[in-house]
């Protein structure tokens, strides 16, 4: 047992203590202190773990996320691309469609042009044939002559040799 004294102005205490008791009551206290310090270490560990799950957990839905997006993206573009390149076909069929359109009727008109020409050549060829026929009785003479076509007009250079 111990006896203490404490004066506090005109106050003066004595405390009473039991040196065993007071040894064994700051032992517990200790124990206690320690008991809580070591829970609210593995408290602490806890959190931090269950932030590091719950980090690990949003990264790993953000990832998801990002990779479906990329994903969509991805599949987007492809649309897009076949889109534009059904279109560029589209446009060149067309065009190629056009321009055999066009050559066609060019060709037509030239063709028409051209034996529109040699119609009107033989037509002067009957009639020089009927005039020569009638003319051949008459006299004994050749004719010699070559036609000359071009895309303007028509020349005839002909001949009439006696004999």
């Amino acid at each position: 047992m111990r006896v203490r004294f404490c004066t506090k102005g005109n106050l003066i205490l004595i405390i009473i203590e039991d040196v065993e008791e007071s040894i064994e009551w700051k032992t517990v206290q200790k124990k206690k202190q320690h008991k809580v310090k070591a829970k609210l270490r593995i408290t602490k560990a806890a959190v931090k773990i269950q932030a590091w799950w719950r980090g690990t957990l949003v990264r790993r839905t953000l990832l998801h996320a990002a990779l479906r997006a990329w994903i969509i993206q991805s599949w987007w573009r492809m649309t897009l691309s076949r889109v534009l390149e059904k279109k560029r076909q589209a446009a060149l069929i067309a065009y190629a469609t056009r321009e055999r359109a066009v050559i066609k009727l060019q060709s037509l008109v030239r063709m028409w042009r051209i034996h529109w020409r040699y119609c009107q050549v033989l037509n002067a060829i009957y009639v020089i044939q009927g005039h020569w026929q009638c003319h051949n009785c008459q006299t004994c003479a050749l004719l010699r002559g070559h036609c000359v076509v071009t895309a303007t007009h028509l020349q005839f250079h002909i001949e009439i040799i006696n004999s």
